[in-house]
């Protein structure tokens, strides 16, 4: 499958000498803003990303969509974003290949079990079809799964899996058709306060003048927060994951074993997509390592052969990392610079980026055209970290 080249921007794409929204970070959550600020205004904007479309966490994440969280915000963000999700394939143009098999979550403890319990309760006061699943049902819906030692489980049938390369392919594709420019392979440089707005500075050589700028740089945000001055606890980590030789499906749900953080999916073609939380945490920092581990392929294939022991003889076809944009709390980081409200923050998404990218694109663009708020804008607001720890509210955080 594949998009258009002029679709996913270009190094030579012109850029006019000066936007209203200047968006840095071409993955799924700068162009679906980008899209989405395009259809509802006329104001000029341009995206500019340093390498391709989909290099970084967007390109790189398993596509995992769910309505099944713990906390009743973000429940009702992503019953809005999964319905945005069943109509992106007509509105983009492009497959997306948006299959609502379900998520299984599996508990194996008591702490793992009332957090699901608590969990189901509140989504099917939202509206959202989560069941509470014994062995049998567990069985009926995964025959391969093996239910020793597993309490019971959780299942919302209209939970998904998203084709994630296509996804922002699709978004680019309609930002474009909307008079979008975007433009790749270019770096910023510097990002300068003037009177009114910003000066950009390119690594081409370039300057583009902004009215506002929107930092969609995710796990790299805080390289240019620096240059501003702008002081934030978000940080880089790196997460593993993998993808199988395929075999013939079997598999319907995304499963998730809640007690190690495991989750996997079967793709299309019949890969199973696969990744773990690790113990000791994930390696974190600046310049973040991108390779594989021998450490995670041990720890990942004895937490899925006990999950499903049919996966005793599987074959390893792909292996690579991503890197989660994780913020203190668990919680977003979106909306004016503490200091630099011109400088527009979307990332701190820890690893959830990705599924909530088609109503957060719709929320923050709605915010940017005409001043219209929204509950979860208040709560994402980065100037909240005032030195203070801040309680997590989502406890159905995994990978």
């Amino acid at each position: 499958m594949t998009a258009p080249t002029s679709a996913l921007g270009s190094p030579s794409t012109p850029l006019p000498a000066e936007v209203d929204v200047a968006i840095i970070g071409g993955g799924v959550m700068g162009l679906s803003v980008a899209e989405h600020l395009a259809e509802i205004s006329s104001l000029r904007i341009a995206v500019i990303e340093r390498s391709y479309l989909a290099s970084g966490a967007s390109g790189r994440n398993g596509g995992g969509v769910r309505m099944q969280w713990g906390d009743p915000e973000n429940i009702a963000l992503m019953i809005e974003s999964i319905q945005i999700f069943g109509t992106l394939a007509q509105k983009l143009g492009i497959n997306t290949w948006f299959r609502q098999g379900g998520y299984l979550f599996v508990a194996r403890n008591s702490a793992s079990e009332a957090a699901l319990v608590r969990s189901v309760e509140l989504q099917r006061q939202l509206g959202a079809p989560t069941k509470v699943v014994d062995a049998r049902g567990i069985r009926q819906l995964v025959p391969e799964l093996s239910t020793e030692g597993v309490w019971m489980a959780a299942h919302n049938p209209r939970d998904g899996v998203v084709f994630p390369w296509a996804l922002v392919w699709g978004y680019a594709q309609q930002a474009a058709r909307h008079g979008v420019a975007i433009r790749t392979h270019t770096n910023v440089t510097r990002a300068t306060p003037r009177e009114r707005g910003f000066e950009l500075e390119l690594g081409t050589g370039e300057k583009l003048r902004a009215a506002r700028i929107v930092n969609a740089t995710g796990a790299w945000s805080g390289v240019l927060n620096r240059s501003l001055g702008i002081d934030l606890p978000n940080r880089a980590e790196r997460h593993e994951i993998l993808s199988s030789e395929p075999l013939k499906p079997f598999l319907d749900p995304l499963v998730v074993d809640l007690t190690v953080g495991l989750y996997v999916s079967q793709s299309t073609r019949g890969e199973l997509v696969t990744g773990i939380t690790m113990p000791g945490g994930h390696g974190r920092g600046t310049d973040i390592d991108l390779g594989q581990s021998l450490a995670f392929l041990r720890h990942l294939s004895r937490a899925l052969i006990r999950l499903m022991p049919v996966c005793a003889a599987l074959k390893v076809l792909r292996q690579w990392s991503g890197p989660y944009d994780v913020s203190p709390d668990g919680d977003a980081i979106v909306g004016p610079s503490p200091g630099v409200p011109g400088f527009i923050q979307l990332c701190g998404f820890t690893g959830h980026g990705f599924m909530m990218a088609p109503a957060v694109g719709r929320i923050v663009a709605r915010w940017l055209a005409r001043n219209e708020t929204h509950p979860i804008l208040a709560r994402w607001n980065p100037s909240r970290f005032r030195g203070e720890t801040l309680a997590r509210r989502e406890n159905l955080i995994i990978g």
